[in-house]
């Protein structure tokens, strides 16, 4: 198993999780824009990151 792809499969998981926790908000027009633009964006670092990781590691065998 590879660390980095491991962790790159958490981040990927943790930005769907916060892009969807940040639709769901905005859809019930929660009013504290702020701190959903802050988590949107957090989101879309660990989305974009995980993804890299995932992509980029070669596997050794």
């Amino acid at each position: 198993m590879n660390v980095k792809r491991i962790f790159g499969t958490i981040l990927t998981i943790l930005g769907i999780i916060g892009l969807i926790y940040t639709g769901y908000e905005l859809i019930n027009k929660n009013t504290d824009y702020i701190s959903l633009i802050v988590i949107g964006v957090i989101a879309l670092i660990f989305f974009f990151a995980g993804i890299g990781l995932v992509k980029n590691t070669k596997d050794a065998a």
